[in-house]
C-alpha cells in the first residue's frame, strides 16, 4: 500500500513537472501525501493553498479548508496561505477566525495591504472599532490607492463619533473612484451625521443616480433629510417610491425608524424592519439560552441603552430608576454611548445599581459582559434609534429579551421576546404585527419623572408671540410635519385671524421653507414663530404660554407630548394605526384627557377650531391637567414600577417553566 502511494505520489509530481496546474494530479498528490501523513515540498504548500482558493471560488469552501490547513501544517510561515484561509473562513461566516488569519498574514506580510485592509473590515463587523481602525489605517499607509482601505476606514471612525475625519476618507475614496455609489452614500451619512444636513442631499442624490445593488437605505435617508428640511418639491414621488420598495421586497436596508414616518401600516412596517433586522445581524450566533436553575431571588433587570445623558430617554427613566423595588429587582445600566459629565448622567449612574460602560467593547464583548453579570432579562431602550447597537442583543446575552420605549414599533427579530406597550398603542390585535409577544401595561406604557422642573415662564414678547390671540404650539421636530397637516394647520390660521402656530426651530433652512410654505397656502409668514432650544426647565416653561399643542401623525409626540401634558399644556392627537401615531392617544388618557384623541382629521380640525373659539373651555382643560398633574396615573411613578415589575416578574415565571413568550395584560394595582 505504502508502494502504491509513493508511486502515485511520483506519478502526479511527474505530471505536475509539465503540467502545474494539472487539478486531478493535485489532487492524486495531495490525498497520497495524507495518507501517507507526509508534508509536502514548500512549493507544493503554496499549491495546495492555491488549491484551495480554486475550490472557494467554486463555492466549496468547507474542501476548500482542509487544504489551507494542511498547507499551513507544511509551511505554517508563509502569509498567503494565511491570507486564503482567511478569505475561506470569511465565506464560511466564521468573522472572528477569518479577522485572525488575515491578522496573521498582516504579519507575515508586512508590506501587503489587502491583509490588514481584509483584517480590519471583519475587525469592524465584530465591533472591535479601536483594532479596527488601526489595521485599516495600515493598509491605507501601504497603498494609499486602496478604495475598499478608505470606504472601511470611514465607517470605522464614523462608527467612533469622528464625522469629519469619515467624510475625508470617503472623498479620499471618490478621488481614486468617481462613479463610486457607495462612497457617495456613506459620504452622505457623514456629513449628516456631522450636522450638516443640506449637504448630505447631493451625495445620496448622485449615490441613487449611480445605481446601488440596494438602493433602500439611501433612499430613506433622502426622504428623511428633505423632511428635516421642509424640502417638499419631490418629495411625494420619493416616498411612493420607496414604499413601493418595501411593499415589493426589494430593499433590506430601509431604516425602520425613518419608514414609520411614511404611514404605510403596520404590515409593512413589520416586513421592513424583519428584512433590516436578519441584513443588520446576519452572521451573529446566539449564546446558548440561559435557565433558571432553582429558586430564584430578585430578578436581576439589565437596561441597555447609548442614552445615559441629557436626552429625552433619559429624561423619562431616571425617576423610575430609582423607585425601582429593590426587593423585587436589582438593575444594572449598560451604556455604548458618550459620557458628558453631566448631571442626568452622574443622577442615572448614581440611581442604578450597576453602571457598566460598554462603548469600548465590541458586540460580541458587550454581550458576553451582559452574559457574565447573569442578568435575567434584558431590556433594550433603543431599537432602531439613533445610535442603537441591535447586535448586542442579537448574541442573546440574557434569558429573557425586550424592547421598550425608545423605539415604537416591531423590531421584527427574533431575538426579542417581548414588546413592553399598552392597550392604546399596542392593541392586541395588532399582533400579528409584530415579531415580538406584545405586553400590556395597565394605564401607558411611558413613565415619567415628577421632579422635572419647570422654569419661570418667559413673556410672550420675548419669546415672539403677539400679547394676545391664539398659540397653536408644537415643538415637534419638522420631520414630523407632513405637507397635508400643514394645510390643515394654515386653514386653521386662516380661520382664526389673531392666531399664531409656534414651533421649534429645528434647522435654519426648515424654518424658511415652512414660512414659504405658509405664503403659499395664504398665510403671513409672521404667523409662524420659531422657538430656539434651549435648556429643559426653560423649554418647559414655553408651554404655559400656549393655548392648544397639535400633534402631528403619522409620527406623533413621545416625550414632547408628556412634556407639553406635565407643563400644562392640552395636546390635541388623532391615532393612525401604528404604535409612532398612537403615544399621544395614550399620554391622554394617563393624564385625564382622553376626550383630546379624536378620531380622524376631520375632527382634529373641528376640534382645534372649536377650542379656539372657546377660551372658557380651554382654561378648564388646563386647569384640570393642573388638578390632575399629582395624581394622574401618566405621573405616577411607583405606579408605574410596580406595574412594569409585574410584567418582568411575569416573563420571567413564563420562562422558568419553559413555555415560550406569550402576550400578556399586566392588571393595575392601583
Amino acid at each position: 500500500m505504502t508502494a502504491d502511494l509513493r508511486a502515485r505520489i511520483g506519478a502526479c509530481r511527474a505530471a505536475l513537472a509539465t503540467a502545474p496546474g494539472d487539478s486531478a494530479a493535485l489532487a492524486g498528490l495531495f490525498g497520497a501525501l495524507d495518507a501517507l501523513g507526509e508534508p509536502g515540498t514548500p512549493a507544493e504548500a503554496v499549491a495546495r493553498s492555491a488549491f484551495g482558493e480554486a475550490l472557494r471560488r467554486q463555492g466549496r469552501a468547507a474542501e476548500a479548508e482542509a487544504h489551507h490547513r494542511a498547507a499551513l501544517s507544511w509551511l505554517p510561515d508563509f502569509g498567503g496561505n494565511h491570507f486564503n484561509l482567511g478569505l475561506t473562513l470569511q465565506a464560511l461566516g466564521r468573522t472572528a477566525d477569518a479577522a485572525d488569519a488575515y491578522g496573521e498574514a498582516a504579519r507575515l506580510m508586512p508590506r501587503f495591504a489587502p491583509a490588514p485592509c481584509n483584517q480590519g473590515v471583519l475587525l469592524r463587523a465584530l465591533g472591535r472599532r479601536e483594532a479596527a481602525e488601526a489595521a485599516l489605517r495600515r493598509a491605507v499607509a501601504l497603498d494609499p490607492t486602496l478604495v475598499p482601505g478608505w470606504l472601511n476606514l470611514g465607517a470605522v471612525v464614523q462608527g467612533l463619533g469622528r464625522e469629519t475625519a469619515a467624510a475625508g476618507c470617503y472623498r479620499n475614496a471618490l478621488a481614486l473612484r468617481p462613479d463610486l455609489a457607495e462612497a457617495h452614500a456613506n459620504l452622505g451619512l457623514a456629513v449628516k451625521e456631522d450636522g450638516r444636513v443640506v449637504d448630505s442631499l447631493p451625495a445620496f442624490e448622485r449615490a441613487l443616480a449611480l445605481g446601488l445593488p440596494d438602493a433602500g437605505g439611501v433612499l430613506a435617508q433622502l426622504v428623511q433629510q428633505m423632511r428635516h428640511l421642509g424640502r417638499w418639491d419631490g418629495l411625494a414621488e420619493r416616498s411612493t417610491q420607496l414604499t413601493a420598495l418595501v411593499r415589493g421586497g426589494g430593499t433590506r436596508q430601509v431604516h425602520p425608524w425613518i419608514f414609520l414616518g411614511e404611514g404605510a401600516g403596520p404590515a409593512a412596517e413589520l416586513d421592513c424592519a424583519r428584512r433590516y433586522a436578519d441584513w443588520r445581524t446576519q452572521g451573529i450566533a446566539a449564546m446558548p439560552v440561559r435557565r433558571a436553575a432553582g429558586p430564584h431571588g430578585r430578578l436581576r433587570v439589565g437596561y441597555l441603552s447609548a442614552d445615559y445623558h441629557e436626552h429625552a430617554t433619559a429624561a423619562l427613566i431616571a425617576e423610575l430608576i430609582e423607585r425601582h423595588d429593590r426587593n423585587r429587582v436589582e438593575v444594572i445600566g449598560y451604556s455604548y454611548g458618550p459620557d458628558d459629565g453631566g448631571p442626568m448622567r452622574r443622577r442615572l449612574t448614581a440611581a442604578f445599581d450597576g453602571f457598566v460602560n460598554l462603548a469600548a467593547l465590541s458586540h460580541a464583548e458587550a454581550a458576553a459582559r451582559i452574559r457574565a453579570d447573569r442578568v435575567d432579562i434584558l431590556v433594550d431602550l433603543k431599537g432602531y434609534t439613533q445610535h442603537a447597537r441591535p447586535e448586542i442583543a442579537a448574541h442573546r446575552p440574557a434569558p429573557v429579551q425586550v424592547q421598550w420605549l425608545g423605539y415604537p414599533g416591531t423590531m421584527g427579530a427574533g431575538f426579542i421576546d417581548y414588546v413592553i406597550g399598552d392597550p392604546l398603542v399596542t392593541p392586541f390585535d395588532h399582533q400579528p404585527f409584530y415579531a415580538e409577544r406584545i405586553v400590556q401595561l395597565p394605564l401607558c406604557y411611558q413613565p415619567n419623572d415628577r421632579s422635572r422642573p419647570i422654569g419661570p415662564p418667559p413673556s410672550r414678547a420675548a419669546c415672539g408671540l403677539p400679547e394676545r390671540g391664539m398659540v397653536f404650539c408644537c415643538f415637534n421636530a419638522a420631520y414630523k410635519i407632513t405637507p397635508a397637516l400643514f394645510d390643515l394647520w394654515c386653514r386653521l390660521l386662516r380661520a382664526v385671524p389673531d392666531g399664531v402656530l409656534w414651533l421649534l426651530d429645528s434647522h435654519p433652512e426648515s424654518s424658511a421653507n415652512l414660512r414659504r410654505e405658509a405664503a403659499r397656502r395664504g398665510v403671513v409668514e409672521d404667523r409662524l414663530v420659531f422657538a430656539p432650544r434651549r435648556p429643559p426647565a426653560e423649554h418647559l416653561a414655553r408651554y404655559r404660554l400656549a393655548d392648544l399643542f397639535l400633534d402631528t401623525t403619522p409620527v406623533g409626540a413621545h416625550t414632547t407630548a408628556s412634556d407639553a401634558l406635565w407643563a400644562g399644556l392640552p395636546v390635541l392627537t388623532v391615532p393612525g394605526e401604528g404604535f409612532a401615531s398612537r403615544v399621544g392617544a395614550s399620554l391622554l388618557r394617563a393624564a385625564g384627557l382622553p376626550e383630546l384623541a379624536v378620531r380622524s382629521l376631520a375632527d382634529y380640525e373641528a376640534t382645534a377650531l372649536r377650542l379656539a373659539g372657546d377660551p372658557d373651555g380651554l382654561a378648564k382643560l388646563k386647569a384640570r391637567l393642573a388638578a390632575e398633574r399629582g395624581r394622574a396615573p401618566l405621573f405616577d411613578t411607583d405606579r408605574f414600577a410596580r406595574a412594569l415589575e409585574r410584567a418582568y416578574a411575569t416573563m420571567w415565571d413564563i420562562h422558568t417553566v419553559g413555555k415560550p413568550p406569550r402576550p400578556f395584560f399586566v392588571p393595575d394595582e392601583g
